[in-house]
């Protein structure tokens, strides 16, 4: 009579198991390397609290209170002056290509109005698409204005001290005053849908038919592979128009998310984005042997564009290297071209400088899709 439990049957499963595992070297990978990844993006590379951030210098006032400010600017650790000398409209051209973070804008009477008492004015402007990005650097500047010229008013200017900072330090919040986060997260979303769902399907088209047997009656016919390769594209672009719509009526009419810029320019520049995603697809398709692997692949691509991409974390928070990777990741300007779009308005000109190396990813995956592409089974 057999046993109704047996070590010896339980232990061969288990080593079958384990054997299994390790011929299926691809599974075995994504079970060590995507914890690895994770602790290593979370550990090193996340980061709420970002300095160093891009500020340009509007100083028309030549005084040493004016250079003071900027030095406790520089020094406070979370601006970095990286232009200035510019007329206005100069430097402001510069935030709206989110070149930089801050613009601080010093009038030519500062140092002369501070002197008489008369609290003058500073403008600090701030692209707040992301809120979380600039919070602190903000809270960190409102505490500085207090102390920053502190140290020259000694002397007959001690009686300029006050329990009021000597300035006054105005605040524009610029394409979203009110910091509401959903207008940074709703357009975000549109790219992070996008690569999730369009890398998935199409990394499942040519490994679908391979499993299926289909993919003999494709080999038979004289289709050339950039045909097959486009073929299984073209009708998901339809499939990404769609999501896209669907997330723009949302975004109007459930979130009040302001559509400051042209819709058509959206649409022509998802376009690119929705081709670098089916791209990256299929050439997974070419590389897995199975539905499984496909899919490992393509969540492989996906927790990196999330987290590196500037969604979820401000991307200037994070260190040198996370962010050379992340501006290799098409989602990363995607993001900065739809919310450049929407929150700032901005023009073909403005979207170029993201819109080339999302072509250039695009041209890549495609040459490499081209190349693993086999005309036999084998």
């Amino acid at each position: 009579m057999t046993s109704p439990f047996s070590l010896s049957r339980f232990w061969a499963m288990v080593l079958k198991e384990f054997v299994q595992m390790r011929r299926d070297r691809l599974t075995f990978g994504m079970m060590v390397g995507i914890p690895l990844l994770q602790l290593i993006l979370f550990g090193f590379a996340i980061n709420s609290d970002p300095k160093h951030l891009p500020a340009a210098v509007v100083n028309a006032d030549p005084g040493p209170f004016s250079r003071n400010l900027v030095s406790g600017l520089q020094n406070s650790g979370y601006f970095d002056i990286r232009g200035g000398g510019g007329t206005p409209a100069q430097v402001r051209r510069l935030l709206d290509l989110g070149q930089v973070q801050f613009v601080l804008s010093i009038p030519s009477d500062f140092s002369s109005r501070l002197l008489r008492g008369e609290r003058p004015e500073v403008l600090l402007e701030a692209d707040a698409t992301d809120p979380a990005a600039t919070g602190n650097a903000i809270a960190a500047l409102q505490q500085l204005a207090e102390i920053a010229v502190a140290r020259d008013l000694t002397g007959p200017l001690s009686r300029l001290r006050r329990d009021e900072p000597p300035f006054e330090l105005r605040i524009h919040r610029c394409y979203n005053p009110e910091a509401v986060t959903q207008y940074n997260i709703v357009p975000g979303l549109m790219g992070v849908v996008l690569t999730m769902t369009l890398v998935i399907i199409t990394a499942l088209a040519i490994t679908r038919e391979r499993e299926r047997g289909t993919m003999e009656n494709l080999l038979a016919t004289p289709l050339r592979p950039a045909e097959v390769m486009l073929g299984k594209i073209v009708p998901y672009i339809l499939v990404g128009y769609v999501q896209i719509s669907l997330i723009l009526v949302a975004a109007r009419y459930l979130f009040d998310v302001p559509l400051l810029g042209s819709l058509m320019l959206l649409y022509a520049v998802s376009l690119v984005f929705i081709a670098a995603n089916l791209a990256v697809g299929l050439t997974f398709s070419t590389l897995a042997r199975n539905q499984l692997q496909a899919v490992q692949m393509a969540f492989f691509f996906f927790l990196p564009s999330i987290l590196l991409s500037g969604f979820m974390f401000p991307f200037r928070g994070m260190p040198g290297w996370a962010q050379g990777v992340g501006e290799v990741l098409p989602l990363t300007h995607f993001l900065r071209l739809v919310r450049g779009i929407l929150l700032k308005g901005n023009g073909p000109a403005e979207c170029l400088p993201h819109l080339w190396p999302i072509t250039l990813f695009l041209a890549v995956m495609l040459a490499v899709g081209l190349k693993r592409y086999r005309k036999t089974l084998d």
